[in-house]
This record gives C-alpha cells, sequence and structure tokens, in this order.
C-alpha cells in the first residue's frame, strides 16, 4: 500500500514537472556559462588558440563548446563553435592542438576552429559592459 501511493505521489509530481508550467532551474540547467573578463581572454586566445570546454552542462544536457576570437577589439569578434566538425556528427568530437588554432578530429583529420560546427540553434557570445564574455545557452537544442 505504501510503495502504491509512493508511486502514485511520484507519478503525480512527474506529469505536473512536465506539463510546462514549471521552468527549469538555473542550478540543474543553467542559461549562461561566465566566461571571464574579455581584455584577458582575448589575450589568452590570442597566444595559445580558441577556449576548449568540455561536456559544459547546457540546458539540454552536455555538450563540449569552443569559444574563439579574433580581432584587436576585446569586445567585439567572439565566436563560439560546437567541439565537432561541421562535416561530420556531433559523435566526431575534437581535440585541440595545444597552442593553435587547429583541432584533431575522430578520423585523425586536422582542421582549423572555422571548420567545427558553428551553433545554429541560438547559442551565442554576448559580451556585457564591454568587458565580461558569457555564453547564452537558452537556444540549445542539443
Amino acid at each position: 500500500m505504501v510503495l502504491a501511493l509512493l508511486a502514485g505521489f511520484t507519478w503525480g509530481i512527474a506529469a505536473y514537472i512536465s506539463s510546462g508550467n514549471i521552468d527549469t532551474s538555473e542550478r540543474l540547467a543553467p542559461t549562461t556559462f561566465p566566461v571571464g573578463q574579455v581584455e584577458y581572454l582575448s589575450e589568452l586566445v590570442a597566444a595559445d588558440g580558441p577556449l576548449f570546454f568540455a561536456e559544459l552542462g547546457t540546458p539540454v544536457g552536455s555538450r563540449s563548446i569552443v569559444v574563439d576570437h579574433t580581432g584587436d577589439d576585446p569586445a567585439n569578434g567572439w565566436r563560439v563553435y560546437w567541439a565537432y566538425p561541421a562535416d561530420r556528427s556531433a559523435d566526431c568530437t575534437v581535440a585541440q592542438v595545444v597552442g593553435t588554432r587547429d583541432f584533431t578530429d575522430c578520423e585523425g583529420r586536422t582542421i582549423s576552429v572555422e571548420s567545427l560546427q558553428p551553433p545554429l540553434d541560438g547559442v551565442r557570445p554576448v559580451v556585457i559592459d564591454a568587458t565580461m564574455l558569457e555564453i547564452d545557452l537558452r537556444g540549445s537544442n542539443g
């Protein structure tokens, strides 16, 4: 009897949550990822290549992303890529060639950062007050 009540209660909570009336918790699925100060980060990218964030939590699960910067203005020129080649599936993850703008994919090919898959779902870099960089993950759908 107790197990039946517990199962019914659990089912009721799950049904309520899945009804769309509950917002996603920022603690469980953050909608933004703070990266840091744009001046420092742009210098870091210029010296060592793009920033690689493995298994970043998004509203739909874990994804690895690459954050790149080009140009002389630290507040502009930021791009985000998924960490797999644009001409392959998400299963073909890449590894960064240390200290460069290049990556090695699952087939052993060396590719440039521009050959990675750009997010087509609204994931984007956001510069706040021309000083802080964060990644907006709200568009992430996998």
